[in-house]
């Protein structure tokens, strides 16, 4: 299984330093010096990590294969990615995993395809395609995400009112993507479930 540790920001500098975005609990260990990370994109990498650095928060890194900034600006949007052993915990998912799969409606309805995984503040959230071609964010929690079947190549939602696009006339102001009028509950944190794992 693929798991994704950052994805390349902008280039930093003239000697190929990039800034990253990252995607993983544990930097430290994942972008150690020296060790060597897939690419998502075909004809680049494996990259080497030579060193990395945090200013500000911010991580930046040095690849072996990476010298100068033309090179670095060529990676932007490039996920950097590890072999890792399938979660053991139950409800837990990696964003490449639930890509392409149909979205159904509790009552059996198609309402479009997952094209992504997004990691917000509040929670995670599936990004969804409808049929007519709207993208909406469906907060990834049990209640509106009743059912992933990634082997039967999809999931099931129980949306509130006005959720999607599609229903938009029908809004409904839920607890369960607000976490009631304090803001999110403590539950609802991107990695109550594990890595990349559903809230429940």
């Amino acid at each position: 299984m693929l798991l994704t540790v950052a994805r390349v920001g902008r280039a930093h500098g003239l000697r190929g330093e990039v800034a990253l975005d990252l995607r993983t609990d544990t930097p430290d260990e994942r972008l150690a010096d020296g060790t060597v990370l897939g690419t998502d994109r075909a004809g680049v990498g494996p990259l080497t990590v030579v060193r990395t650095r945090v200013q500000q928060g911010r991580w930046y890194a040095t690849f072996a294969q990476v010298s100068d900034r033309s090179a670095a600006e060529a990676l932007r949007g490039v996920s950097l990615v590890v072999e890792d052993e399938a979660s053991d915990e139950e409800d837990a998912w990696y964003p490449h995993e639930l890509r392409g799969l149909r979205v159904e409606h509790v009552d059996g309805r198609v309402l479009g395809e997952v094209v992504g995984l997004e990691h917000l503040p509040a929670q995670d959230v599936l990004v969804l395609r409808e049929p007519d071609g709207a993208r909406t964010l469906v907060p990834f929690v049990r209640a509106i995400v009743p059912v992933v079947d990634v082997p039967g190549g999809r999931v099931v939602l129980d949306p509130p009112g006005g959720l999607l696009a599609s229903d938009a006339a029908n809004l409904v102001v839920s607890d369960e993507t607000s976490g009631g009028p304090d803001g999110p509950d403590e539950d609802s944190a991107p990695d109550a479930a594990g890595p990349d794992g559903r809230d429940g």
